[in-house]
């Protein structure tokens, strides 16, 4: 139990901290490469999905 929570302190540790260092230090992403960026995320989160459904099923 000791293991789980010096897990989840660590987690949460590095999460914030890195949720400190890009809001003090990253750029505000232009939107044209937003666009470009979404075009690809979209068809990746798909086939991710997709490949995930196809393992949970094969691997039965």
């Amino acid at each position: 139990m000791d293991n789980l929570l010096i897990l989840l302190v660590a987690i949460f540790g590095g999460i914030a901290l890195i949720s400190f260092v890009l809001e003090r230090f990253a750029k505000p992403m232009e939107p044209e490469q937003a666009q470009k960026l979404s075009r690809w995320i979209y068809p990746l989160v798909g086939l991710s999905l997709v490949l995930a459904i196809g393992r949970y099923f094969l691997q039965g």
